[in-house]
């Protein structure tokens, strides 16, 4: 993986090819390439290890004409991160060259047989591998064209991908092919549009086609778009409209996408809830949810499946749902998940929480949850994505484009649908008072003017972090449904900061962590009204004994915390199980603060990726 953008037109493919790439630069990654095939029949491939704009500079005076081309931002799996490495790959001849996202998991037996038959490979890549293998099809079966070469090959593939091929011996075509990473085609009006999300694309076309798992796409020249599966079945392809505008995936004159993106968490968080949410009636409406209402109102148990900040989301929702809907839940990581034959009922349900909705860890524990027979429904942000498709039903988050790396936003929607998931099943369940419901539901309403306040303290958190900056480690603590909020504060701050940070239980500190803290450690705790909340400050009084520094976000007005911490946050009164969405921002914004003044990429940390397509 990473990043895909491919052109075939009457444009010039290569400035369409840098702008996608520089659209999915958030996504992460550590090397960057381009090929084009000139009006000669040439074929010019210019990669280099680093930032697509070191790839612009290495281009400059170079021949980078054409109006076919492909482009590749690649985060590495397979070989180090160099110019060799880096995508495109030539075939054997040097005709063809592919990008891919994904892994080959049987590359080396491929490329095995490949070297018997006097293949030679230039890189460490499994890329490498499967070009190769596509061009000797091709060559050695009469008759046969480009589409089924690619098809014939990845018959024999086992593993993950998303390619885009092209040969200079067919310069009027590209040919494209999906399993397990995402791939979108945008058509345009005599021209076509290939990336691995709808950001490259929406520029020029709303109009697109999602490819399924195993098809492949033929795109040629002035012609229709043409897409088979691997049986050589003809797929008539489904054009959808794109619903996400250019405005949504630039900065609006902030600094970083993180910035924007933790600013722009009142509306997302209401978005979240609009059409959804109506306190006054006293009405929760998810219809992707309401379907399956009657396995809510009889389930046993839920499990959430999630990897990163999705999984502290579905921590969150594992403290709401057993409150409110009085039903066991268990929260797994998908990745463990799908490997420890987990015991999964038919009657239990499986929800799986995903921003991109393209995580391969979480789509394998979807398979396996539906091979048992689960009901199994998603969250995630991304209209049309894999597990979106992959589900029975579900909830999207309408949190918009998320382009910085570190989730922010994505983690405060899904809280914000999960909440509304736990009060409608406990609703149906009968679990909860109508007056404690509605007071919820009123209190959910009031969250996004909240979100308001606490973002006016942006100059204070500023402060703090200014203290901390050159911190190596810190420690978060939280109790109870802010416990998950400790974990995604530590996870922030170590994604880009790079400060060594963990979140644990408030009341576990003492179980091992306490032997850390000095007069230089950082602790952050949330210490907000609450029925833990004397706990919490008996954990407070431990660090303080041991001259730790203490940083906590508080409810409004508190004075017996200020009186211990050394700085603190005040957030308005909130009902302690709505606190999440509230006590969040401040961490968000001290872990932004502490990367900028560390001179860190904030939207592009080092060796994260947006979208984590392998295993």
């Amino acid at each position: 993986m990473c990043g895909i953008v491919a052109y075939i037109g009457k444009r010039e493919a290569y400035p369409i090819l840098i702008k996608g790439l520089s659209r999915l630069e958030y996504r992460g990654y550590d090397s960057a390439g381009v090929a084009m095939i000139n009006q000669k029949g040439d074929m010019n491939v210019y990669k280099r290890k680093g930032k697509v704009s070191e790839l612009v500079a290495f281009a400059k005076d170079k021949d980078v004409s054409g109006n076919i081309g492909i482009g590749h931002t690649r985060w590495a799996t397979h070989g180090e991160p160099n110019d060799v490495n880096s995508h495109p790959h030539y075939s054997q001849t040097k005709n063809m060259v592919m990008i891919h996202n994904g892994i080959i998991e049987n590359y080396a037996a491929i490329k095995e047989g490949l070297t018997k038959r006097g293949h030679t490979f230039d890189s460490q890549t499994d890329t490498e591998v499967l070009v190769h293998l596509i061009e000797d099809i091709l060559t050695h079966e009469e008759g046969i064209k480009m589409g089924h070469a690619v098809q014939a090959a990845l018959k024999q593939v086992i593993g993950a991908y998303a390619i885009v091929v092209m040969d200079k011996n067919d310069p009027d075509t590209i040919v494209a092919a999906k399993k397990g990473s995402p791939m979108v085609i945008g058509i345009g009006s005599d021209d076509f549009f290939i990336a691995s999300d709808a950001s490259p694309i929406v520029e020029y076309t709303k109009n697109v086609v999602y490819l399924e798992d195993e098809q492949v796409a033929i795109i040629r020249r002035d012609q229709d778009l043409k897409i088979r599966n691997l049986k050589d079945k003809e797929i008539t392809p489904y054009v959808q409209e794109l619903t996400i505008e250019l405005e949504s995936i630039e900065k609006g004159g902030y600094d970083h996408f993180m910035l924007k993106e933790i600013y722009e968490q009142p509306r997302s968080v209401l978005d979240s809830m609009r059409g959804r949410l109506n306190a006054s009636k006293g009405d929760i409406k998810m219809g992707g949810i309401t379907e399956h209402e009657k396995k809510f109102e009889k389930a046993k148990r839920i499990i959430f499946v999630a990897c990163g900040t999705s999984w502290h989301a579905g921590l969150v929702a594992e403290y709401l749902f057993e409150e409110f809907a009085r039903v066991p839940v268990e929260v797994e990581y998908a990745s463990e998940f799908r490997y420890r034959n987990p015991v999964i009922y038919a009657d239990d349900i499986v929800i799986a929480i995903s921003q991109s909705g393209e995580t391969a860890d979480t789509l394998a524990a979807i398979e396996m949850a539906k091979s048992k027979g689960a009901t199994v429904l998603g969250i995630c942000n991304v209209v049309g994505s894999s597990i979106a498709r992959a589900t029975y039903g579900g909830s999207y988050t309408h949190a918009g484009p998320e382009i910085g790396v570190a989730s922010t936003k994505a983690f405060t929607a899904q809280v914000t649908v999960l909440t509304l998931m736990a009060l409608h099943t406990a609703k149906v369940r009968g679990t909860i008072t109508e007056s404690r419901y509605r007071q919820l539901l009123y209190e959910m309403e009031a969250v996004p003017s909240k979100i308001e306040d606490v973002l006016k303290l942006n100059d204070k958190v500023r402060e703090i972090a200014y203290t901390f900056k050159d911190s190596r480690n810190a420690l978060y603590l939280g109790r109870g449904v802010s416990f998950p909020v400790a974990l995604e504060g530590a996870l922030k701050l170590k994604e880009i900061s790079y400060i060594h940070a963990e979140g644990y239980p408030a009341a576990e500190m003492k179980h091992g962590p306490i032997a850390l803290i000095d007069e230089e450690m950082p602790v952050f705790v949330i210490a907000t009204k609450g029925a833990n909340y004397e706990k919490v400050v008996s954990n407070i009084q431990e660090v303080k004994a041991r001259k730790g520094k203490i940083t906590a976000v508080v409810t409004s007005g508190d004075k017996e915390v200020k009186s211990m911490a050394d700085y603190t946050i005040e957030i308005p009164e909130t009902d302690e199980f709505l606190v999440p969405l509230i006590s969040v921002i401040p961490l968000q914004l001290l872990s932004y603060h502490i990367a900028v003044m560390r001179g860190c990429n904030v939207d592009q940390p080092r060796n994260l990726a947006k979208s984590v397509t392998v295993e």
